[in-house]
């Protein structure tokens, strides 16, 4: 009785990955910025998800700069490994500062996961992370997803809505998944 038990359990706890891995697969996006070559994608919700089912197996990764992660706030289980940092400069075309790759970051990411874990990357708005999976998958890594909604989520498109051009549409922190601008020590990326 108890190997039947067992079996049951252990043959359950394998079909609520395989289905928590099938309901992840988001379509390809429209966006060419926020396409990858490993050819993953899911929503924040799915990731989520995907976290809860296996949160020993599936990792998320905010690939964010260190700054973005601590003042605009952060899932409460992500790993801060960012692929850009800010340097500070001025780009009066982009009308933003600049972000330069971080070297470290593949080297990071060997130091807290293993190449087989299943690794659910976001930046704000999902095309830093799909250059982050790319990065990650020539690395070694086997299963690397982008969240392509991101933390922020996309910019709405309404004249006619205060929110127009604000990123209030889809992502992690409009999904109503669990965030928080608390920092535990063995998440946050410390150069």
């Amino acid at each position: 009785m108890r190997k039947r038990n067992f079996v049951l359990i252990a043959v359950s706890i394998i079909l609520l990955v395989f289905v928590s891995l099938a309901i992840a697969q988001a379509p390809v996006p429209s966006s060419a910025k926020k396409q990858t070559t490993a050819g993953n994608y899911a929503n924040a919700m799915q990731a989520y998800e995907m976290w809860q089912a296996n949160p020993e197996k599936v990792k998320i990764l905010d690939c964010r700069t260190p700054e973005e992660y601590v003042f605009l706030g952060h899932p409460d289980m992500a790993h801060n490994i960012p692929s850009s940092v800010w340097t500070g400069v001025w780009n009066s075309e982009k009308k933003s500062f600049d972000l330069k790759e971080n070297p470290d970051f593949e080297a990071e990411a060997k130091k807290r996961f293993k190449e087989d874990d299943t690794i659910m990357i976001m930046c704000r708005s999902g095309n830093r992370s799909a250059t982050s999976v790319n990065r990650l998958t020539k690395a070694g890594f086997t299963k690397v997803y982008n969240i392509i909604d991101g933390f922020e989520g996309d910019k709405v498109k309404d004249e006619e809505s205060y929110y127009n051009g604000k990123r209030m549409k889809n992502g992690w922190k409009n999904s109503c998944a669990p965030w928080t601008y608390h920092l535990d020590p063995k998440l946050i990326y410390a150069p």
